[in-house]
């Protein structure tokens, strides 16, 4: 843990909803720009293609700028690194709601995904130096309801401002969230330094970087994360196409699906946190991760139903599917030594966006459009997305960690 000084449970509280709100703008760039396709393909005159082009942009580059700051992120005081980094991806968003064309706004993109796609790891890093390991599962469970507030209050608020103002709306209000928080980032967070090495030489950076992946507790931790990711994109992408071609529903209709489902992810993440405290963060992950497979053969073979069936059900698939990610991250947190604890979560995010590109991509290969307009081949999806569900219940239990075991009840951490 670090050597700041201890923060009084009400900074801690601020500290943590601090770094769920800057999760929320990193959640909402990404997520905003699907439901943006059409105006943008009406702005620029492009094809759907390359609106693809540009969120996969940005994946990859996220996935890049993750692998390159395992190299320095342990380097830096993860408070600083955090306000530069942040301030970079404001910057991003500033720049694609100016983007004079699609071209600019592509690099926009791309320098967004630099940027925010090791901000996530920063944050957990953040966690683990300051949240003792018998607490984090809850700490990052107020981290991750910044999803929940993407889908219930982001998301949505942002395709409605683009359908009025223009497509560059939603991005100059991140830029408007985004400075109180940098602001507010300055002024709370404790100096975060006590990780970084004596006198570690330039030199051993890249030998540092390749020991990180030929670590074997390492391994079974990456492999974890990319079929975690995995499993979840070989049916999330598709399920508005699918609720509109194949359930019935109205494109306009699936704010609402999403809007339930997020609402109720954010009064459980929280919940699920806390049980990974108490239970253990592997137990809780195997539970979520068999229920998991329920509502993921049910949306891969949904029958034609009503708006009103779909919402009700919607929040069971969101929940668990969210939840996962909970105990995940509160484990991969204690899988390194403090000192490699930054290097460690940029290269899991790196994996992470791989297992994100390649779920996508071979979901996507199954799928093909009847001539009727019935998207066909998602009952497949479901199958493999549950097999690999199996997969990472029985793989949980050869990621443990470095981190001393959790102080029992009562006892504070060290």
């Amino acid at each position: 843990m670090s050597s700041a000084l201890p923060l009084t449970p009400a900074r801690e509280r601020i500290v943590l909803w601090l770094l769920a709100l800057t999760q929320f703008t990193v959640i909402m760039d990404f997520m905003v720009m699907m439901p943006l396709a059409p105006q943008l393909m009406r702005a620029f005159a492009i094809e759907p293609a390359a609106v693809s082009g540009a969120v996969s942009a940005y994946a990859w580059c996220a996935g890049i700028s993750g692998l390159a700051a395992a190299m320095y992120i342990d380097r830096f005081d993860r408070k600083k690194l955090l306000l530069v980094v942040f301030a970079l991806f404001t910057l991003s968003n500033l720049a694609c709601a100016a983007a004079p064309n699609f071209h600019v706004l592509v690099l926009s993109r791309a320098f967004a995904g630099l940027s925010g796609g090791i901000l996530g790891a920063i944050v957990m890093a953040i966690i683990g130096d300051l949240i003792p390991a018998n607490r984090r599962g809850a700490a990052t469970g107020i981290v991750m309801t910044s999803f929940s507030m993407a889908s219930v209050l982001g998301v949505p608020t942002g395709v409605m401002l683009a359908a009025h103002y223009g497509w560059a709306s939603p991005f100059y209000i991140l830029v408007i969230c985004s400075l109180p928080i940098l602001l507010l980032a300055a002024r709370v967070l404790p100096a975060l330094d006590s990780h970084m090495p004596n006198n570690t030489p330039l030199s051993a950076v890249l030998p540092n970087l390749l020991a990180l992946y030929k670590k074997r507790e390492h391994l079974k931790a990456f492999l974890l994360s990319v079929v975690n990711m995995m499993t979840g994109m070989m049916v999330i992408p598709f399920i508005s196409p699918v609720l509109v071609n194949n359930v019935g529903l109205q494109p306009a209709e699936i704010t609402y699906v999403y809007l339930a489902g997020g609402l109720a992810t954010f009064f459980t993440a929280r919940r699920i946190g806390t049980w990974s405290d108490r239970y253990g963060a592997q137990k809780v992950y195997r539970i979520v991760s068999l229920l998991f497979i329920l509502p993921v053969l049910f949306i891969t073979h949904m029958p034609v139903l009503p708006l009103v069936g779909v919402m009700l059900f919607f929040p069971f698939f969101m929940v668990l599917a969210s939840g996962r990610n909970i105990p995940m991250q509160a484990l991969m947190t204690t899988v390194p030594e403090p000192a490699r604890r930054g290097a460690f979560l940029s290269a899991n995010a790196a994996i992470q966006q791989v297992g994100t590109g390649v779920g996508a991509l071979l979901g996507g290969l199954t799928l093909h459009t009847q001539a009727s307009g019935h998207i066909a081949g998602y009952g497949l999806n479901g199958w493999i997305a549950a097999g690999l569900s199996l997969l990472t219940v029985l793989w949980v239990g050869q990621v443990r960690g470095a981190a001393p075991a959790a102080a029992p009840v009562g006892v504070k951490a060290a």
